[in-house]
């Protein structure tokens, strides 16, 4: 049983954090007519997803959204007895493309370098661009985030949660004690 720390977002909150990363993704972009968006399996699909309508709504621009498993990508791969490897579908072209990669909490770094490494498989796009839910800083690389939805340092004995209605029941972000 997980021990509640913090709130950091309920469900309006975290609703609220998702458009503003969407109006800023569209302001960067002055519009975004040539962007595609790519989620990090598994949250960064589901948000990926809510990032996707929300760009519906505001621009009338129906994006593809690509899923992106960066298991066999990880640095760490040793570390694992069975790698637990699933779908990884990008049904569009990356080349000359600004991606916009999505994920739920940026950490150290390597998360975004294995999906960085992984989009780069499939082509040389133009640009990419990194939309995280909550950055907790704390880089082991000198990879940070182009959007960010809050920003919090957790304590090495702290785990930053992103929880979703699609995949947990509820949304929110919490911070409970590490196991």
């Amino acid at each position: 049983m997980e021990k509640k720390i913090l709130q950091l977002l309920d469900r309006k909150a975290l609703g609220r954090t998702i458009a503003r990363i969407t109006h800023e993704i569209i302001e960067r972009n002055k519009g975004c007519e040539d962007l595609c968006l790519i989620g990090v399996r598994t949250r960064g699909v589901n948000l990926g997803n809510r990032i996707k309508a929300k760009i519906k709504e505001i621009e009338g621009i129906d994006l593809p959204l690509g899923i992106l498993d960066i298991t066999m990508y990880r640095d760490d791969l040793f570390k694992l007895k069975v790698p637990g490897v699933k779908k990884t579908d990008i049904p569009f072209d990356v080349n000359n493309r600004t991606i916009i990669l999505i994920d739920d909490v940026m950490h150290t770094g390597r998360t975004a370098r294995a999906a960085i490494d992984g989009i780069m498989d499939f082509g040389r796009p133009k640009k990419i661009q990194l939309a995280v839910l909550v950055d907790r800083g704390e880089r082991e690389l000198p990879i940070h985030p182009d959007y960010a939805g809050i920003r919090y340092t957790a304590n090495p004995e702290e785990e930053v949660l992103v929880k979703l209605k699609e995949v947990d029941g509820k949304d929110e972000v919490v911070v409970v004690k590490a196991k």
